[in-house]
């Protein structure tokens, strides 16, 4: 299926490894130019065809710095794929375990990064009535499903998400969320990740989690969902061939969020 896609322009933030990475590997197939950022440019990234700037997103002037360099490098923005985030690895516990250092961390790079960002790609945006797709994850819908700090971020950017498309739809800009389940990534895999702290909290090898973790979350596909299937329904969101699909929350979790 021909996205039509072909040369238009994309900005892609979180882009070094995992869903990041898959969805510039996915946009660059499809013909887009595409603007790459993270805090370390990984040498996947570099070979990915796409152009990397090195920012931290968090940072008073990373997200400006960011997208006047996307728009020196591209010209107009027809897509912002805004996926820096991360923290779900930030430990297992409750509410006395996470201080407020770690709480303004999560959210600054969960929901503020992007906010800074989107603010400074709207314009742009507007000009190409072009489209935003934020990353959050199903753990905005059940937020007991990780750290509390991060599902609870995770909400706020689902929430702004519907928010901006109100705002955004008469002036042509779209807005689309895609909320993941469990995806072999790096953060359920490593042996330092979050997977293996939570394995060593149930007192579990961590094989043996992830063997055992679609089951334990509902997932009827029976898998972990890939990288690169995030990053195909990101394109389709972003194209031209999902014109009227605005405002909504895109679940990707093989099935885990059992309710409408």
């Amino acid at each position: 299926m021909d996205l039509q896609l072909t040369g238009k322009t994309a900005v892609v933030t979180g882009a070094s490894r995992g869903i990041g990475l898959a969805t510039v590997t996915t946009l660059v197939g499809e013909g887009m130019r595409v603007v790459a950022a993270a805090r370390t440019i990984t040498p996947e990234l570099r070979e990915s065809g796409a152009f990397t700037v090195a920012v931290d997103l968090t940072g008073a002037d990373g997200p400006r710095r960011l997208i006047d360099a996307a728009l020196a490098e591209l010209g107009d923005i027809d897509l912002l794929v805004n996926n820096v985030g991360g923290g779900d690895g930030s430990g297992v516990g409750g509410i006395l375990d996470f201080d407020d250092r770690l709480w303004h961390e999560i959210f600054d790079l969960n929901f503020f990064a992007t906010v800074g960002v989107t603010r400074a790609a709207v314009p742009s945006l507007v000009r190409r009535r072009g489209a935003v797709v934020n990353v959050s994850s199903n753990g905005a819908r059940v937020p007991h499903a990780g750290p509390a700090p991060y599902t609870t971020a995770k909400a706020a950017l689902t929430a702004f998400g519907k928010a901006l498309t109100e705002e955004l739809g008469p002036q042509g800009v779209r807005v689309n969320t895609v909320s993941p389940g469990p995806v072999r990534t790096a953060l359920w895999q490593s042996p330092d990740g979050y997977g293996a702290g939570l394995a060593t909290a149930m007192g579990l090898p961590l094989e043996d989690l992830l063997a055992g973790l679609p089951s334990a979350t509902g997932m009827v596909t029976g898998r972990l969902v890939e990288p690169a299937e995030v990053a195909t329904l990101i394109a389709y969101l972003g194209s031209p061939l999902a014109a009227s699909v605005t405002g909504a929350d895109h679940l990707i979790d093989g099935g885990s969020v059992k309710t409408a």
